[in-house]
């Protein structure tokens, strides 16, 4: 599966580049999976359901099951949390998989970078980082950027086109 990591800052506009993209890609024909790298305890039950109180009880794996969808949380132990291929191989196949985070991982990475939200850009120390996605404007870009794709915070289009493409060439199918 041809994946590859959307990275940066917290408040840069990931998740909503990446709601376009995932649109565009889907409607596209591809199959299309996602892993979300939280980096603070997460959630996703609910306090007296079900579910939640088979967890509490000590169950160390739910599997919650319905007509439109199913899911499987698992507990783990402290600091034991599964790598990036770990978390993959458990992925049914698909032809993109668009990683939101695992920022220093050694995977291909698209940089997402609003200019004063904080944190410097990573393009210029990270050599994984294959295009940049950010609000300055093509002509205001450091020169460290010059050999890497640019593209809008607005452009899930092009962006798309440009995963759609890279995908290609990794498994060697036409765009």
């Amino acid at each position: 599966m041809f994946t590859i990591a959307v990275v940066g800052w917290s408040g840069a506009g990931k998740t909503t580049l990446l709601e376009g993209v995932i649109q565009r890609l889907s409607q596209g024909g591809l199959r299309v999976a996602t892993v979300k790298h939280a980096h603070r305890r997460f959630d996703m039950d609910r306090e007296g359901k079900d579910s939640y109180r088979h967890r509490e009880a000590g169950a160390g794996q739910v599997l919650v099951v319905s007509p439109d969808r199913w899911a499987l949380l698992t507990e783990t132990a402290a600091g034991a949390e599964p790598t990036l291929a770990e978390s993959l191989a458990r992925l049914d196949p698909a032809d993109v998989v668009l990683v939101e985070g695992y920022r220093g991982g050694e995977i291909d990475k698209i940089e997402v970078w609003r200019s004063g939200r904080g944190g410097d850009p990573l393009w210029p120390t990270d050599g994984r980082i294959v295009a940049v996605a950010s609000d300055m404007a093509v002509d205001a870009l450091p020169a460290s950027l010059n050999d890497r794709p640019h593209f809008t915070l607005e452009d899930a289009d092009g962006l798309a086109a440009f995963i759609r493409d890279r995908a290609a060439a990794a498994t060697g199918e036409s765009g």
